[in-house]
């Protein structure tokens, strides 16, 4: 039951209609009797420093997940930012610090990788490209570089971001291969970390030509379940990861990073 003292978690994205974060947090909210609840938030581009500013304004409000298009933006909001954030320069996750200010981690990495394991591949070894450049594709990008893959390979239409995204990794992973190429073929993992399949009149991504058996293709998109790139890998040979596996890889670090230091209060009875 939501009463006065209920915390108050937000999703802010724009889109907001397909997103299944705030029905996960709530049931491990739930589950672990904490009197909280998420909610949507549909914040256009141009609205977004307002809307945060608003929400620092109430009370209750604790914290935010971040999603398309805001990752990279949001950066700039806030006070407080751990390292892999500022390596991947994206933010997927804010909290309350004070009363005016917000600190800021990016989860989605970790949670693709996480997600990965669960469904039993691996990461070292493997020459792997990644298909965008913006804030769910740093973060992954980060985190598969930590995992010592024989190569990682950056494609993106928007050349400023990918330069920028190569730039960082190469200062970062100075042993690791890292290049920017043009094409998904040749590759072990081929990652779609585009919005490219959110709408059904997107174009692919990649073209599906260009992968078959032996080949992983994996998404970053949750709704469909099965997008459209995702089916013609399939119709190529090529085995499949859904976009859900980031999600449920990260949920609990999400609770976590929400709930830490009892942030968040006991629900009565």
């Amino acid at each position: 039951m939501i009463g006065g003292k209920t915390k108050l978690f937000g999703l802010v994205g724009h889109p907001v209609a397909h997103v299944r974060t705030p029905q996960a947090m709530n049931a491990l909210f739930e589950q672990n009797g904490l009197d909280a609840v998420m909610v949507p938030f549909d914040v256009p581009p141009a609205d977004l420093s307002g809307a945060l500013g608003g929400l620092l304004r109430i009370g209750n409000f604790e914290g935010a997940v971040v999603t398309v298009p805001h990752k990279m933006a949001v950066l700039e909001l806030c006070r407080d930012l751990t390292p892999r954030a500022r390596l991947a320069g994206a933010v997927n996750v804010l909290r309350r610090v004070g009363e005016d200010a917000f600190a800021g981690d990016i989860l989605d990495g970790e949670g693709f990788v996480a997600g990965l394991t669960t469904a039993g591949h691996s990461v070292a070894g493997r020459r792997i490209c990644i298909v965008g450049a913006g804030g769910a594709a740093s973060a992954i990008a980060v985190a598969l570089a930590e995992r010592e893959p024989a190569r990682l390979t950056l494609i993106n239409r928007s050349r400023e971001r990918l330069l920028a995204l190569h730039e960082r990794l190469a200062s970062r992973f100075g042993e690791l291969d890292v290049g920017i190429g043009e094409d998904v073929g040749g590759h072990d993992l081929v990652v779609n970390a585009t919005s490219l399949g959110l709408r059904a009149d997107d174009p692919l991504p990649f073209d599906p030509e260009r992968v078959g058996p032996g080949v992983l293709v994996a998404e970053v998109i949750m709704t469909p379940e099965i997008t459209p790139i995702l089916h013609a890998a399939t119709g190529r040979g090529a085995a499949i990861h859904p976009g859900r596996a980031m999600l449920d890889g990260q949920l609990e670090a999400i609770f976590r990073y929400f709930s830490a230091d009892g942030r968040i209060g006991r629900r009565q009875a």
